[in-house]
């Protein structure tokens, strides 16, 4: 069963390839461009209302998915043991493309045509190259997960090369001028950058799903309690459990909590390792076909005590899923 970030990659592409095209029909049927003078570029395409709203619409979706795309894969790079420079300087090439990529969709060429331009250069050339560094990563570190054919990854290194001589091509052939040439290499480089979105599909497959973690600085107050314990949520319950057992667990350093039966334990593969504050993604494996995978786990969990000292912890300690 494919989880969600699986059909992620999947939608953002189908999304952005029949968003264009349909944005190419619409401007032929109202005759916004003329075929008969030339092949039209995208942006010629999506500069003329109504066309424009859809075309401003799609990009922008697309910009969104493909920005939770590009952390989600900084995550399961970091996940798997990529070097932080490495991976963060590919993740901001991502960023840079799906920036350009918005301010494509909201600066149209017949209003804004510099703002455009530069638009499409962050979108098409960082894109590039955001790819280029994702196979430089799997070609490199060969204890990476490599999963998929093999042939996935001769698939990608064409597709890359392919469009390093289409963004070449393209501004050659404008500048000759041969616009409709040019134009048409932009819609075949759109459509291979759409693709190899798409081909993250293959990477995400192994993953059921994410979850977003706020980590707390070392050192601050937890908040204060609820007033009214029994209208209290399942969070300020687990925080007056933890508040009332804390006189009672040793400390082994700031912030510890005991050190748990058989030494500290591991966390499972495939999911984030905790880092002291900040804000953090937890990638969720997929589980084994005829098994189910184990939730993640605290490193350190609180034993079971007796000491319940407040009413509100005593409701907190009937939580199954804080105290089991």
């Amino acid at each position: 069963m494919w989880g969600y970030l699986t059909l992620l990659p999947l939608f953002l592409a189908l999304w952005a390839i029949a968003g264009v095209w349909i944005v190419f029909a619409i401007a032929v049927a109202n005759r916004s461009v003329n075929l008969t003078q030339g092949f039209p570029y995208i942006s010629i395409c999506g500069s003329y209302p109504p066309q424009s709203c859809i075309f401003s619409q799609v990009l922008n979706v697309g910009a969104a998915l493909a920005a939770w795309i590009c952390v989600v894969r900084y995550h399961q790079l970091r996940d798997w043991g990529v070097g932080r420079r490495l991976n963060q300087l590919t993740l901001w090439f991502g960023l840079i493309c799906v920036l350009g990529t918005s301010i494509v969709g909201n600066f149209q060429e017949k209003n804004q045509k510099p703002t455009h331009l530069v638009g499409a250069f962050f979108a098409f050339v960082s894109g590039n190259i955001y790819f280029w560094l994702q196979l430089v990563l799997s070609w490199r570190m060969k204890s990476l997960p490599q999963p998929g054919e093999p042939w996935l990854r001769l698939l990608r290194l064409s597709l890359c090369g392919l469009c390093s001589l289409l963004i070449v091509a393209m501004i050659v052939l404008h500048h000759w001028p041969l616009r409709s040439a040019s134009a048409a290499c932009e819609w075949a480089l759109a459509m291979l950058l759409f693709a190899l979105f798409g081909l993250f599909a293959v990477d995400f497959a192994d993953l059921d799903g994410c979850a977003l973690c706020l980590r707390p600085r070392p050192g601050l107050q937890p908040p204060p309690a609820s007033a009214t314990p029994s209208l209290a949520s399942p969070t300020s319950s687990q925080l007056q459990l933890s508040r009332a057992l804390s006189p009672h667990l040793p400390h082994s350093g700031a912030g510890s909590g005991p050190e748990p039966p058989g030494g500290p334990q591991e966390e499972p593969p495939g999911v984030s390792p905790p880092r002291p504050d900040g804000l953090g993604l937890r990638l969720t494996p997929a589980p084994e076909p005829g098994g189910h995978a184990e939730p993640a786990r605290s490193r350190h969990p609180l034993p079971a005590c007796p000491c319940l000292c407040s009413e509100g912890a005593q409701e907190a300690r009937a939580q199954p899923s804080f105290c089991p």
